[in-house]
């Protein structure tokens, strides 16, 4: 490990509790990076990486994208700053065009993270209803909140496979959470719509909790059917279903995946994607359960309060990419759409020759490579099939040739139209050179 990188981690151990400000991020190899434009990362120690990773995923335009950083710089030098009273023009004008894009929402609300919405739409779910379970999914990943804390990608539970019926046993991901929280929660598989059924029909489940696409384990699809399910069985057992669209939510359509699937839910989180990364979260949905927010009787009223929600920079920067999203639709997934296509087709060619099961699975600008061969239906299906221990060989020797994708099973690439067609053949070439000296 080079002494700069070596010096910075053990200052970062002495005074940061757990050595990085978000343990997320803390990855094998550990990297110091000091900057990142376009498709690149940069290192302390000058080495450059074609980026797909892109920030958990947000980066549609690349980093430091000229206009929206633009946007955020016209907004700090017109003196718009932290009020934390009162209300201001440009938070009616985000709220319009994102209500105008995205089919669910006709109400919402802005947070500063993704986890922030996801809490508070566990929180108007629970008042809307009166009751308290959340279904979650196994492997999904909604937030660093309680009552989200469980079951993350922990394969203890499929060794033992000690199932009560359809659900899962809880797996806690943090200590902390107070054990009477375990009573309101659920955890069943994705694409497994019997289980939803049975666990919806005890009629104490306020709401069911899922990325429509399961992308904190890669590229998990629903399956036919799937989706237009959960509808019907939330509708049936009035269970509010919300979407967390943190990950897919602008990433495959300006109306999020919902907009694709053509089902819509109650309410639906997004996360930094809709600002290209600077720090923004949105709750969103139905009328009916977002007007809680301004209940005339206070006992039935949901509480939504953040000084920094709808902060101006962070509302320029989502003013600025919703407009280029919204005025040139067409050409910004139609890129993103034929970049994907270019790097699976010239990794599922890599892949042929090899002799063991690989599959590429994609949705326009996200992509997973699993160590199977079939693209997998849940969590259960990833741990009994994928090879692990090849999936994290390939992730580190890239990331030592200049590829970097991030360091953990399974985790979904990205990429973004700062990336060009020479990146994509550049990182099949590397690619090609990689899987060759595993092989």
């Amino acid at each position: 490990m080079p002494d700069t990188l070596q010096s910075t981690v053990d200052r970062q151990r002495q005074y940061i509790a757990g050595g990085t400000m978000s343990l997320n991020r803390a990855i094998t190899p550990s990297k110091l990076f000091v900057r990142a434009k376009g498709a690149y990362l940069y290192d302390a120690d000058g080495n450059e990486y074609i980026d797909y990773h892109a920030g958990f995923a947000p980066y549609l335009f690349g980093h430091g994208d000229a206009e929206v950083d633009e946007a955020v710089i016209a907004m700090i030098r017109s003196g718009a700053s932290l009020i934390g009273a009162g209300t201001m023009p440009w938070e009616a004008e985000v709220a319009e065009l994102l209500v105008d894009c995205v089919p669910g929402i006709e109400q919402l609300q802005l947070t500063s993270t993704g986890s922030e919405a996801v809490g508070y739409a566990l929180r108007l779910a629970r008042a809307h209803t009166g009751r308290d379970v959340v279904v979650v999914m196994q492997g999904g990943y909604n937030g660093c909140f309680d009552y989200v804390s469980y079951n993350l990608m922990d394969p203890r539970s499929f060794v033992e496979d000690h199932r009560e019926g359809d659900e899962y046993p809880l797996s806690v991901t943090t200590a902390g959470v107070p054990k009477v929280i375990d009573q309101t929660v659920r955890a069943i598989e994705f694409n497994d719509l019997a289980a939803a059924e049975k666990v919806l029909a005890k009629g104490d489940v306020a709401a069911i909790i899922l990325e429509p696409i399961l992308q904190n384990i890669g590229i998990v699809k629903p399956q036919p059917g799937y989706l237009e399910g959960l509808r019907a069985l939330c509708d049936k057992y009035g269970t509010v279903l919300i979407f967390d669209e943190v990950k897919t939510g602008f990433r495959h359509a300006l109306g999020g995946y919902q907009a694709l699937s053509g089902v819509t839910p109650d309410l639906c989180t997004f996360g930094k994607a809709v600002a290209n990364g600077y720090p923004m979260g949105v709750i969103g949905g139905r009328r009916e359960i977002m007007s809680l927010c301004a209940h005339p009787d206070p006992k039935k009223r949901v509480s939504v309060a953040g000084t920094y929600n709808g902060h101006p920079v962070n509302v320029a920067a989502a003013l600025a990419c919703l407009t280029r999203l919204k005025t040139r639709e067409a050409e910004v997934y139609g890129g993103l759409e034929r970049l994907g296509a270019r790097l699976e087709a010239g990794l599922k060619s890599i892949f042929e020759k090899r002799n063991y099961p690989t599959t590429i699975v994609r949705q326009g600008s996200a992509f997973a490579v699993y160590f199977m061969d079939h693209a997998p239906v849940n969590w259960r299906d990833v741990v009994m099939n994928n090879d692990m221990e090849r999936d994290i060989a390939y992730r580190r020797a890239l990331i030592d040739n200049g590829v970097f994708h991030f360091p953990v099973v399974t985790k979904q690439g990205s990429i973004s139209l700062a990336h060009t067609d020479a990146d994509i053949d550049r990182t099949i070439e590397i690619t090609e050179k990689v899987v060759n000296s595993l092989a």
